[in-house]
């Protein structure tokens, strides 16, 4: 199928759930999600998706028990070191861009998203990018705090914010795996026209199938822009 949605943002939610579900401890739904992540790579690529914005982990998440924080901060680190990772990265070309707020999180994730930051910055045939310590408030105040401490903006208009933001593309549409139907502070700038799709399926039962169905309702809707 032909997509009319160059760039797509999921708010991948449900996995602790589907853990609980499977009778597991609720973290080990984490790991079930950073495999349905790997596949998710191949389906954009194959439906022509050009760029894709996930939400990992939000600031609020940082409330969560230290023994799940530190099992996702281990996660992340083992995903994006793994061997099969780095392979697909560089076999696709896949340009990786962290957001958020990445001094609050562990030395060694910090490392690990500079590098691959480094090693893909001239990959240019599919853009990911990665929300960690991530919140859309935050991110328009570090925003606006960056104008003031600049002190060379005289004057600020939507395409100057704009440029003070970590993620300057806007997603054509956004999905939120788990059946909850609300944003959850996410890119509340970027999306201000986003389609959005709330889905029913925890984010480790989401298929491919799935995808398609959502490009399929994306290509009918009329995007008339207040118009």
């Amino acid at each position: 199928m032909e997509t009319k949605a160059r760039h797509i943002a999921i708010i991948l939610d449900g996995n602790r759930r589907y853990a609980k579900k499977l009778l597991k401890e609720p973290w080990k739904g984490h790991d079930s999600g950073a495999e349905k992540v790997e596949k998710l790579f191949d389906w954009c690529k194959e439906l022509g998706v050009a760029e894709l914005t996930l939400y990992l982990f939000s600031m609020q998440n940082f409330n969560r028990d230290k023994k799940e924080v530190d099992y996702l901060m281990d996660l992340f680190c083992k995903f994006f070191e793994s061997e099969k990772i780095k392979n697909k990265i560089r076999n696709n070309q896949i340009k990786i861009r962290f957001i958020g707020r990445r001094y609050l999180l562990p030395k060694k994730v910090q490392e690990i998203i500079a590098r691959l930051e480094h090693e893909t910055k001239d990959h240019s045939d599919f853009t990911a990018n990665f929300a960690l310590a991530y919140g859309g408030r935050e991110e328009i105040v570090d925003g606006v705090n960056k104008i003031l401490k600049g002190g060379k903006v005289k004057e600020v208009d939507e395409k100057v914010f704009s440029e003070y933001l970590q993620l300057q593309s806007q997603p054509d549409l956004i999905i939120r795996t788990g059946g909850e139907r609300r944003t959850s502070n996410f890119l509340i700038w970027q999306s201000w026209y986003s389609e959005w799709f709330f889905l029913e399926k925890y984010w480790p039962e989401f298929e491919k199938e799935d995808l398609i169905k959502v490009l399929e309702e994306f290509n009918q809707r009329e995007r008339r822009y207040g118009r």
